[in-house]
């Protein structure tokens, strides 16, 4: 990146942002919004196969196996990054 380039960036965050700084990663809510749909899709699935809703289970089981491999992308590109930040910060 040139230094114009930064520079540029810099002034913006300085101008349009509450606190003067660039936003920080998106990586938790990422995690915590795959959590929450492994959750609630596993959770839903278990009582729509106890409904008898074949269908409607597979549905909600493959979304669930989606929000895990989420979640283990998300976890090891965080891993990867290692910056030190905590889960909760």
């Amino acid at each position: 990146m040139t230094k114009t380039r930064a520079r540029a960036r810099d002034r913006f965050w300085s101008v349009f942002s509450p606190t003067s700084e660039p936003p920080r990663s998106a990586l938790n809510l990422r995690i915590a919004l795959a959590a929450f749909g492994l959750i609630v899709c596993g959770g839903l699935a278990v009582v729509a196969v106890a409904a008898g809703a074949t269908a409607l289970a597979i549905g909600l089981a493959v979304l669930a196996v989606i929000a895990v491999i989420d979640l283990v992308v998300v976890i090891r590109r965080r891993a990867r990054r290692g910056d030190g930040h905590s889960l909760f910060e």
